[in-house]
């Protein structure tokens, strides 16, 4: 038996920290991702090896199926402990899966981009696992890591798309944002993982003040974003954006704080304070800027959007 499943990372366009209040959002797949291969082994449990985007084995572990549940034997203790969550709570919303038998199964897990970047390497994992176990990877995720589960319905789609959380569940419609000025459009790794789940945290804290009338207009925005035609009109919603969510979070504005004199616009995706920016400008200008600042991993719109 062999099985093998891949998702796609993502990019959360507008609607950061908002969505989970039930703001729309846009969000895109990446054309990086994280691929889940299955087959028998000779042994009784689970063998797990994790391959980074180079082809290096970054983690290793084994885990006993025993008594209902998954224990870890050996690896890695963080990643071991992370990995048994999520298989215990698989097995939770699908019984049928391993309790036929004692078969061995090998499983390996490859990325094809840096797992610093915050493409989704959490997000691509429970996808495939869900796939896999043949469960809903939103419950999967709302059950191990948390989240809106935007970064979910971005593995599953090839285009963009809008997420929204309602009392029925997530609202997931595909886009047709691809805008004109695409080439004038970049994404910036800021050399800084940012922890999603801090991050989340961070903005439950706030005061609800803070938050007032935010969703109403951060969905707005994102309508706006999606139907943008020009480039300029495309600056001025990022400014209005970053402005809203700085009030909110009380929180510096990326350009404010690190990149005043650029003179394009730049956008927080995602957790403020670190993983990517998307920034708007010439690629000869944009490219000598950020490299002269030490920021290495730069992305042309067509080169990471899928």
């Amino acid at each position: 038996m062999r099985k093998e499943f891949y998702s796609n990372g993502k990019l959360l366009i507008t609607g950061e920290y908002a969505v989970l209040d039930g703001a729309k959002a846009l969000a895109v797949p990446t054309k990086f991702g994280q691929s889940l291969e299955i087959e028998t082994s000779k042994g009784e449990n689970v063998e797990w090896n994790s391959f980074d985007e180079h082809g290096n084995l970054w983690f290793q572990g084994e885990f006993e199926f025993k008594n209902g549940e998954f224990h870890h034997i050996k690896g890695e203790k963080e990643v071991s402990e992370r990995l048994v969550e999520i298989l215990n709570e698989a097995h939770k919303l699908n019984r049928e899966i391993f309790s036929t038998g004692k078969t061995g199964i090998r499983v390996n897990t490859r990325l094809n981009f840096n797992r610093n970047w915050g493409l989704g390497t959490s997000s691509t994992l429970i996808n495939n696992i869900a796939k896999w176990v043949e469960v809903d990877a939103f419950k999967l995720l709302k059950n191990t890591f948390g989240g809106s589960g935007y970064d979910i319905a971005a593995a599953q789609n090839k285009q963009a798309i809008t997420y929204q959380l309602t009392e029925n569940g997530p609202s997931v419609l595909k886009s047709n944002f691809h805008p004109d000025f695409s080439d004038n459009i970049f994404f910036v790794y800021l050399n800084e993982k940012k922890n999603s789940r801090d991050a989340i945290e961070h903005y439950k804290a706030l005061p609800e003040a803070n938050k007032t009338g935010l969703s109403e207009k951060i969905s707005s925005l994102t309508e706006q974003f999606v139907k943008c035609a020009t480039l300029t009109e495309f600056q001025l919603l990022i400014n209005i954006h970053e402005t809203l969510l700085s009030r909110a979070l009380q929180t510096p504005k990326v350009k404010q704080e690190r990149f005043p004199d650029f003179p394009g616009a730049v956008k927080s995706l995602g957790g403020w304070g670190g993983d990517f920016v998307m920034v708007t400008g010439d690629k000869v200008e944009v490219f000598e800027y950020f490299n002269n600042k030490g920021f290495k991993a730069i992305f042309a719109f067509e080169d990471i959007v899928l």
